[in-house]
């Protein structure tokens, strides 16, 4: 076991390997009372297409998140309602990249965990049990496709990406849920869910050699075979489509806007990027810039505005989004600020203001045991150290934020994504 010392940020991480390869992360938390335990695998909806010993598989749209549905069953009944029983709050996620099961409680810490562990490592499934899923599923797709929120989201993907299959929903269709079966589920979690391709992530006021030491007894398969993974032919930096129009039942219209990056190789690198993407978001669009008071004041944007930076398998992408009755000239107005800064450069004040307010939300993040715990497994995924944030955001150069700002928004890279009101309530 390796302890690791933030001095910085008066904080320090427990790091383990088992044989096995799960990787095990314990950030002490002494006089907290709450625990938090964050189970997760590299596997999210962009994870269709693998190889394993050279031969290649695709899997249909959706296998993620029907196995993290299928998941809490066991032979024994439901692990959702055994935790709820033993005082935790349990619940699970698919993203596009990862997988993960976590849980909250005051006590009764350890035999929580080995719940969590055991039917996260031991899969159950019947043919019965997934055709039922199927249903379930099937209902929750098609309500998602009336969602305006999340169709003016999708769709700004579709129009970025042309080839990634972060442009398919992570929950699938119908028709491809309606393919997956009990033995593809068990495939793909012997693929993804072996130690190697798994970190556990816990925070507390907790005793690191005995979480150590209930993993070691409860995880006791082998370590597996990292697949390769494919996410479709090299994409270009310019949208495969500029515009994506929809209309639905909404009172405003909601949009959508974003360019797409290329994600560097390098954890180190991916981290400080990310950092300086939502630094230089927020010193374009944030609600302390000026953009924003001129769009707030012009009525053209409210309160549900706001710019970020993300990513998902193969790409990263900066994006603003929000409500308006305008907005494509939300998108000019936002295109012309962009133009104005890579000429004239960013205000040294501003910079400098928000990227105090930036490091601050970095080290608030600590006291949120799910906040942390999910950026040690991203971390671990990806090859970064978050605790590290402070050096990464002292080497932020005003420079880097003004050529971000004019790359990200520059009308040619920008696509847009705009949920208009049906003609009917108009």
């Amino acid at each position: 076991m390796k302890l690791i010392e933030y001095e910085k940020i008066g904080e320090k991480v427990y790091h383990h390997v088992l044989d096995n390869k799960l990787n095990i992360y314990v950030l002490p938390k002494r006089g907290f009372n709450k625990y938090f335990a964050f189970f997760a695998t590299n596997y999210g909806g962009c994870d269709r297409r693998f190889a394993l010993g050279g031969k290649w598989v695709d899997t249909p749209a959706g296998v993620a998140h029907f196995l993290e549905h299928k998941m809490f069953d066991t032979e024994e009944g439901n692990a959702l309602m055994q935790l709820s029983l033993n005082g935790a709050s349990p619940n699970a996620y698919t993203s596009t990249g990862i997988t993960a099961y976590h849980f909250e409680c005051a006590d009764n810490f350890y035999d929580n965990l080995r719940i969590l562990l055991s039917f996260v490592s031991i899969p159950y499934f019947t043919p019965e049990s997934v055709e039922k899923e199927q249903g379930i599923i099937a209902q929750e797709i098609l309500m998602g496709e009336d969602n305006p929120t999340r169709a003016v989201y999708q769709n700004l993907l579709r129009a970025l990406y042309a080839h990634n299959p972060v442009r398919d929903p992570i929950a699938g269709t119908v028709e491809s849920i309606a393919e997956i079966t009990a033995d593809t589920l068990y495939d793909c979690h012997k693929v993804f869910y072996n130690p190697s391709n798994m970190v556990l992530c816990v925070a507390g006021d907790l005793d690191a050699q005995k979480v150590i030491d209930t993993a070691r007894e409860i995880i006791v398969q082998e370590a597996g075979e990292l697949p390769q993974r494919d996410y479709g032919e090299p994409e270009t930096l310019y949208p495969n489509k500029k515009k994506y129009e929809v209309n639905m039942e909404v009172a405003a219209p909601l949009f959508r806007m974003g360019s797409k990056f290329e994600q560097p190789d390098n954890g180190e690198e991916y981290f400080r990027f990310l950092l300086l993407g939502n630094l230089a978001c927020a010193v374009l669009a944030g609600t302390s810039s000026p953009l924003y008071a001129r769009m707030y004041a012009k009525g053209l944007i409210n309160n549900r505005f706001g710019a970020g930076f993300s990513y998902v398998p193969g790409g990263m992408y900066a994006c603003a989004v929000g409500e308006s009755r305008e907005p494509l000239q939300v998108m000019d107005e936002i295109t012309a600020e962009a133009d104005r800064i890579s000429r004239e450069g960013v205000d040294v004040q501003l910079f400098e203001r928000l990227k105090k307010a930036s490091i601050g939300n970095y080290l608030r993040d600590f006291d949120d045991m799910e906040n942390i715990t999910a950026y040690l497994a991203d971390g671990h995924f990806k090859g970064y150290d978050p605790m590290k944030g402070l050096d990464y955001y002292d080497k932020i150069s005003i420079d880097e934020i003004q050529r971000f700002i004019s790359d990200a928004f520059n009308p040619e890279r920008l696509a847009i994504s705009i949920v208009w009101p049906n003609e009917a309530d108009n």
